[in-house]
């Protein structure tokens, strides 16, 4: 079941070192102290690959790029296959600019990721070495629906086996696959696209519950997903008339740092293709 993985990571309480955008940074360092997990945050080259050295994972986020901090990646990446850590990309607004898209497609060809992360318009650029996103939001037209789950399905472990990672993305359906197995999730709740970085907040979270769960890496992605999701609908329960995206923010933390293996189990809205 999926809640002994957030049990694990309460657990274990895996220490993440995050290379992150600025806009989303204190957000994604209070998802993962509720969730059970350690964040740090380091994207200066000269102190990377100390820090990366002393965690057990490593999320790469590129929503805010600049050559110091591009470089700062590919040492950290480096350092982290070569320890065996758990390192995440999550190619924010690939497809948007030139070097967003070049800096993801760069760093999967000198990195080895377990997992990539991102919206299917960022994920099908990295599939194809081009495409078009609307800011970092999923372009309209490449929007996963129940018409076209089947073909989704059959991408998303393709790619999966083409790049031997674990594929997320995220949306209003999400999937999370390797190349047998398909997470098709259905949490969540729209009102989720207003705030900004639910999706840096959930590649930190992610990265930790597959440093706290090795041997279960498909279903610690699904199961951080499912997670992130779930806490949105709970976070949105509580809200009144007077409050906003703000309020629903931090509620959605509020409802991480109280998840438990029985409320995610309960909770979890997934099948499996």
């Amino acid at each position: 079941m999926l809640g002994e993985i957030i049990e694990n990571v309460r657990k274990n309480k895996p220490l993440v070192h995050n290379i992150t955008n600025y806009v989303t940074v204190n957000d994604v360092a209070n998802v993962l102290l509720a969730c059970g997990g350690s964040p740090i945050m380091s994207d200066e080259p000269e102190d990377v690959e100390d820090i990366t050295s002393i965690c057990g994972g490593l999320n790469i986020n590129i929503g805010t790029l600049n050559q110091s901090s591009i470089k700062a990646m590919y040492i950290a990446g480096k350092r982290a296959n070569e320890l065996k850590h758990i390192v995440l990309l999550d190619p924010v607004g690939a497809g948007a600019s030139a070097l967003r898209t070049n800096t993801a497609l760069g760093l999967m060809e000198k990195i080895s990721f377990t997992t990539i992360r991102g919206n299917i318009s960022e994920i099908k650029t990295l599939a194809s070495g081009s495409g078009t996103t609307k800011g970092v939001d999923a372009d309209v037209a490449d929007e996963v629906t129940e018409e076209s789950l089947d073909s989704a399905v059959r991408f998303v472990k393709e790619l999966s086996d083409k790049t031997g990672s674990v594929i997320a993305i995220t949306g209003a359906i999400d999937l999370v696959a390797d190349k047998e197995k398909c997470y098709v999730i259905r949490n969540g709740r729209g009102e989720m696209g207003r705030i900004t970085g639910t999706g840096c907040q959930l590649s930190g979270m992610l990265t930790a519950f597959q440093v706290a769960n090795p041997d279960r890496l498909l279903e610690a992605a699904a199961a951080a997903v499912c997670t992130m999701g779930l806490a949105g609908e709970i976070g949105f329960k509580y809200m009144m008339d007077t409050d906003g995206n703000s309020t629903y923010r931090n509620r959605i933390i509020d409802a991480i740092y109280n998840m438990d293996g029985e409320t995610l189990n309960k909770g979890a809205k997934f099948e499996i293709r």
